[in-house]
């Protein structure tokens, strides 16, 4: 294959084929991405940054219109896209894809900085995208949204150039990918300190306190700009204690070690073909490698022990955080899958490695549709929650409240009923971090059904997840007001929605 600096001085027609080959990839993305766009839920967290921004729209701002311990990031994000493109599902899920096309572009753009082949960097893109299938990647979750960001900073921080205009971008890139989600941190450090190395070797001690200075800032500047908002708004206290206090107290749980192994080896043998390929990458760059491919291998490393760190941290080893190796792990993967091309294909290098790739991604693609397949081919028929909304929006009158104790919040998006709560997410209010937003839930849930909401959704498999005193609750609640509207069968058990009894 054709070095770095040959393909910088490639013919026309080569040229002419890159720029092609770069304006198919979110084509790629969408087409491996295409099941996103089919269910209504895929995971709890986006159902409620979805309904956090078609509220923030309406004027109801997260945290005080609808609570949780997240910043305002990923909903603005959210809102930002329905602004633009009308409020649905597939707006949500084609932020998705344009997210990880974008992380995708990024990646190419890191390889080249380092010197590597565009075809690394491209494999890089597509390994990254296929496995954004996996572990709730599917959804635009905060790991896929704050994913282009972090990777374009890092690879500013790599890059060449004049100083100042590299680190303003790193610093607003990162204080952007903050505001999504903190745990963005750790990747900010390793941007900086890839970027000050050099001044630290000069010991240019005046600089690197300026330069330290001014990316501090960059990276605060969204989110103190956002909690100044807040204070203007006379509701400081509640984003402080949402976004600060509460995430602070849920980091310091910790979830038991058999359960973190067990999360931790499901999220292994999902990125299993992005360990394997790795392999090659790591022997051959200590192995008298090509000075493009070292380089590329031991940064590759130190970036997944950092995101390792960033996975771990917060102590509950959730499938979607793992989505945080995906870029490092798919850069090695790419460098490992080159490897072992030119160890195995010689001159016909580029075609195994092409085939390599693509085998991977489809094999990825197979392990996704499987079970969508086993389910039957009416995979763009309703699912539950479509089906239940229908159901209560033939019946809904203005004003009337639904309540979602224990199932997804995407059903509050999908009716025309007005909120009963600020605590849309079940977990925060019946569930076992309701103790995160400081305030007496039991009296909230109790406020909530005496004012008798039109519906009420249970998911019985979700039943016992639930406060024992929320369950007593709600069982008084619907023997002594509701009936039972319908019954809908889901793979993990069946979903009831009750209908209020009115009084004759």
């Amino acid at each position: 294959m054709a070095s770095s600096a040959d393909l910088s001085a490639a013919p026309p027609e080569g040229r002419t084929r890159w720029l092609l080959a770069l304006a198919l990839l979110p084509f790629l993305v969408a087409a491996l991405r295409w099941a996103s766009f089919l269910p209504s839920v895929i995971d709890w967290d986006e159902s409620l940054y979805i309904l956090q921004a078609r509220e923030w729209l309406r004027g109801n701002w997260p945290f005080s219109g609808v609570w949780d311990m997240h910043p305002p990031g990923a909903p603005g994000v959210i809102a930002i896209a329905f602004w633009l493109l009308g409020e649905s599902l597939g707006t949500v899920r084609l932020l998705g894809t344009f997210c990880v096309a974008a992380t995708g572009f990024a990646l190419i753009a890191l390889v080249r900085v380092m010197g590597g082949p565009r075809s690394v960097g491209y494999a890089a893109a597509i390994l990254y995208a296929a496995h954004s299938l996996l572990l709730g990647g599917l959804a635009s979750n905060t790991e896929i949204l704050f994913a282009p960001l972090v990777v374009s900073a890092l690879a500013l921080a790599l890059a060449e150039g004049p100083r100042w205009p590299r680190l303003i971008g790193m610093g607003v890139l990162i204080g952007f990918a903050l505001i999504i989600k903190p745990v963005a941190a750790p990747e900010g450090c390793l941007a900086f300190g890839i970027f000050a190395w050099p001044l630290l070797r000069e010991r240019r001690w005046g600089s690197l306190a300026g330069f330290a200075l001014v990316y501090a800032v960059l990276c605060a500047a969204p989110t103190l700009g956002m909690g100044g908002i807040y204070a203007l708004r006379g509701e400081f206290q509640v984003w402080y204690d949402s976004t600060i206090l509460a995430p602070l107290q849920y980091a310091s749980g910790r979830i038991a070690l058999e359960q973190a192994l067990w999360r931790v080896t499901l999220a292994v043998l999902a990125l299993r073909w992005l360990l394997v390929l790795l392999i090659p990458a790591a022997l051959l760059a200590f192995r008298g490698a090509e000075p493009w491919l070292r380089r590329i291998t031991l940064f590759g490393i130190a970036w997944l022990a950092v995101a390792a760190f960033g996975i771990s941290a917060p102590g509950f080893f959730f499938a979607h955080y793992f989505l945080i190796a995906l870029p490092p792990l798919s850069l090695l993967a790419a460098v490992g899958a080159y490897a072992f091309a030119r160890l195995v294909a010689g001159p016909r290098l580029r075609i195994l490695m092409i085939a390599l790739v693509a085998a991977v991604a489809a094999d990825i693609v197979a392990t996704d549709l499987s079970p969508r397949l086993a389910r039957g081919f009416a995979m763009g028929s309703p699912d539950t929650p479509r089906r239940m909304a229908a159901l209560m929006n033939d019946e809904l009158q203005p004003g009337d409240t639904i309540f979602v104790p224990n199932y997804q919040p995407v059903v509050y998006f999908l009716t025309n009923a007005a909120l009963p709560t600020r605590f849309a997410f079940p977990v925060h209010l019946t569930g076992g971090f309701a103790n995160l937003n400081g305030v007496d839930t039991d009296a909230e849930v109790a406020r909530v059904l005496a004012n008798r909401p039109r519906f009420i959704v249970l998911d019985r498999s979700e039943w016992f997840g639930m406060r024992p005193s929320a369950m007593a609750m709600l069982t008084e609640a619907l023997q002594d007001g509701y009936e039972l509207a319908a019954t809908f069968v889901e793979e993990r058990g069946t979903v009831e929605l009750w209908r209020r009894v009115e009084a004759e």
